[in-house]
């Protein structure tokens, strides 16, 4: 079941194409990744998705319903550009702002509530927002994305003015949100926080999207049959159908030699071959992460 379908979607700006052509789907209950260089269209998908703007052709589904109006109060979005009252008091904020998401003053003041004692922050509701730190601005911002519980939340560098205690607190909340059924598009050049969080990604590249899918899928298809051994004595050469990547000497007498299979053999054999020659302390194979296949995608780069 996907929550939200994109269709044919094109935007452009005068002579420059924002969008060409992008078709997704995105997984009910799944933690998105919308990835990219600067200037690759992600801003103005999310713009289109929060109906700030339209596209010039093609169409938003969410739950197979053509987007409208009444789907604004079943998403959440946390901009990347932030956009509090700052004169405004915290609470006075919160409970105006969750308001206009449908909830009664009753509702809004308990949720508000399990929010405030969940980041530990019950001084805070007679504060003005200018006189917050932007760290904890954030978290205020992040509050009114998630206070009505959306089914899709939009995420636009969550991370922005965190330190890396509060990045663990906030990536704790959107595990639990999804967890909880919310759906996340999360966008992101935190690729460290793509690997721990997401499970399917869209990179988008000069307004098209470059690829597509499941995190796990992505990575298997770029792995490169290479392995890395840390073992006692150096390998001088390797057999046939082998090929040694890379090689180093580590501390009391061991050594690091990363070795690729170029001819389909399995990595027992490998790992055979290699007992017969040396002692094998550890084999591991070498996974690509995503900050990896980011750039040699962008880059035009081989799977090598």
């Amino acid at each position: 079941m996907n929550i939200l379908i994109a269709e044919n979607i094109h935007k452009t700006y005068g002579d420059f194409k924002a969008l060409n052509n992008i078709n997704l789907a995105i997984p009910e209950g799944s933690i998105f990744g919308l990835l990219g260089p600067n200037g690759a269209g992600k801003t103005t998908l999310i713009r289109i998705i929060t109906q700030i703007i339209a596209p010039d052709q093609g169409s938003i589904l969410i739950n197979n319903e053509p987007l409208n109006i009444k789907h604004i109060q079943n998403i959440g979005y946390l901009p990347e550009e932030r956009g509090l009252y700052k004169k405004m008091r915290v609470g006075e904020q919160l409970l105006y702002l969750a308001q206009l998401k449908g909830l009664s003053k009753k509702e809004a003041m308990e949720r508000i509530k399990v929010w405030f004692e969940k980041f530990d922050i019950a001084g805070w509701w007679g504060k003005k927002v200018e006189d917050l730190s932007k760290g904890m601005q954030q978290k205020i911002q992040f509050i009114t994305t998630v206070l009505h519980n959306p089914k899709l939340i939009i995420l636009d560098e969550p991370f922005s003015g965190f330190d890396p205690i509060n990045v663990n607190i906030i990536k704790d909340e959107i595990l639990n949100l999804a967890r909880e059924g919310s759906t996340i598009i999360f966008s992101t050049h935190r690729m460290e926080s793509v690997e721990e969080l997401c499970d399917h990604i869209v990179l988008l590249d000069k307004s098209e999207i470059i690829l597509e899918g499941s995190k796990k899928a992505i990575k298997e298809d770029y792995k490169t049959n290479t392995f890395d051994v840390e073992h006692k004595s150096r390998i001088s050469d390797i057999a046939h159908g082998f090929e040694i990547k890379s090689h180093e000497q580590l501390e009391d007498g061991f050594y690091k030699t990363s070795i690729k299979i170029v001819n389909g053999q399995s990595p027992n054999e490998l790992l055979k071959l290699l007992i017969d020659k040396v002692e094998v302390h550890s084999f591991i194979e070498k996974i690509p992460s995503m900050n990896e296949i980011f750039i040699s995608t962008v880059e035009g780069g081989s799977h090598e």
